[in-house]
């Protein structure tokens, strides 16, 4: 069988790779849909050829196959690739192959196993390293072990900081030990951080990135990083970021004035923490977006003209991914979607890899108008560049979400000009929360800019 000759890199990629040749550990923190997963393919492959060992692939589930798997298979086909699952991961590992590819929380059961299973390793790659940047969680300190068996280490992510300088901590940990940032989280976070009272109590602090700390910590680690900026390696034409204002009707605009009356009594009456401010806020965007939840799962459906809005916005173009944050939206996106007879596919945590790349094919092949995606689902390393806009039914405080989720159509093979819609209810917490997550892209593009500067 004759096979496809893979096109050239492009010269920010060989540029990359040509940087891991020289350097054993790599923060990769270029933008999402610049290629970064076939650098990673490239030096490992080159390595590997020369008789260098296995690689481990960490990366999100949704990108197991849809991602990893089919660039081996289109990059360097000569390299066998074993997709670990949770169902089947010790026989996978046991299974011959080039490349062993599973997801995050695989992190935890590698930790566990002896120094002989990773003997026939040498590359660690973990795809979306913020999934390891909270250094508390399980799986962060297990990957943190599991790293100490592999001389070559890449992690790559294009939001690295989409909460502040403390996420790089353990981000950087996992590949030099705290050589740069220091071996304590909370050392690291008193010389970068300032804390900020926000409540009557000692303990209600917030804290806030020092002013010109991303050139302090951009120069530390400065030798280990790689950043290119997209605009400046592909030319596509710009997408254009917007919201469209959504007008809440007399009786829904009643309900979300009643529920805000009510939810800022209960915090009124109540110490104020970070977690029941938080429970407050999803009521109150919950219900300013058409639905009121009695339970995790059920949910009392107050207005749907969010949604034929939405719909209005897919009709209007040819092919489109929109972006849901709760259950009642997945369910009023389909069944508008449904009525208007538009061909749509959902793309979330109910749907298999199989259907997941089936669903990528046909959306690349044009054979859907439009993706209905969960933003943790479908928000890293998927290529849709058939479409031409992403939509968000409601707005989200999450910037990984909506920096990740817009760059799934605004990447390497678009060729028309692209937009990023977000749908903002007037005179609700939307108009907040929408303005917050435009603040916080502003400060991680302040700390990308300086770390592309650095590493020129």
């Amino acid at each position: 069988m004759t096979m496809t000759k893979a096109p050239p890199l492009f010269k920010h990629q060989k540029f990359s790779v040509d940087f891991m040749k020289k350097t054993p550990i790599v923060f990769d923190t270029s933008d999402p849909g610049t290629g970064k997963t076939r650098v990673g393919i490239e030096a490992f492959a080159a390595r590997r050829r020369k008789g260098g060992k296995c690689m481990l692939v960490l990366a999100p589930k949704s990108l197991l196959d849809s991602a990893w798997k089919q660039d081996f298979e289109k990059y360097a086909p000569d390299m066998h690739c074993v997709i670990a699952s949770a169902a089947k991961r010790e026989e996978a590992f046991e299974a011959p192959a080039d490349v062993y590819i599973t997801n995050h929380d695989a992190a935890v059961w590698l930790s566990k196993q002896k120094p002989a299973f990773f003997k026939k390793f040498d590359s660690l790659e973990i795809d979306e390293s913020t999934a390891y940047k909270h250094h508390t969680s399980a799986r962060s300190k297990a990957i943190a072990k599991v790293a100490e068996h592999f001389q070559f280490i890449r992690l790559a992510t294009g939001t690295p900081t989409s909460n502040g300088i403390t996420d790089l901590w353990h981000q950087v940990y996992i590949l030099d030990k705290g050589k740069r940032l220091g071996t304590s989280f909370f050392a690291f976070r008193s010389a970068a951080c300032e804390p900020v009272q926000t409540g009557p109590s000692a303990q209600h602090l917030k804290w806030v990135d020092k002013p010109n700390v991303e050139n302090i910590v951009g120069a530390l680690i400065k030798d280990i990083t790689v950043r290119h900026l997209f605009e400046e390696c592909v030319d596509i034409p710009k997408n254009h970021k917007y919201s469209v204002s959504y007008e809440l009707g007399k009786t829904h605009l009643q309900s979300y004035k009643d529920m805000e009356e009510e939810q800022f009594l209960v915090l009124k009456n109540k110490t104020v923490t970070a977690v029941n401010a938080a429970a407050v806020y999803t009521k109150l965007l919950q219900i300013a977006s058409g639905a009121v939840y009695t339970s995790t799962d059920d949910y009392v459906l107050v207005d749907k003209g969010r949604y034929e809005m939405v719909l209005d916005l897919v009709e209007a173009r040819a092919h489109s991914v929109v972006f849901f944050n709760w259950k009642h939206q997945r369910d009023e996106l389909i069944r508008e979607a449904t009525k208007r007879k538009i061909k749509f596919a959902l793309f979330d945590g109910s749907v298999n890899d199989k259907d997941r790349t089936r669903t990528v094919k046909e959306f690349q092949a044009g054979e859907l108008q439009v993706i209905f995606a969960h933003p943790q689902s479908a928000g890293h390393g998927l290529t849709l560049t058939k479409g031409t806009a992403t939509i968000w039914a409601s707005p989200t405080y999450n910037l990984e979400h909506f920096a990740q989720g817009w760059k799934r159509v605004h990447r390497i093979g678009q060729t028309q000009k692209t937009e990023t819609i977000v749908v903002v209810a007037k005179g609700t917490i939307d108009e907040k929360v929408w303005s917050v997550l435009q603040s916080k892209e502003a400060r991680m593009g302040d700390l990308l800019n300086e770390l592309k500067e650095l590493t020129k």
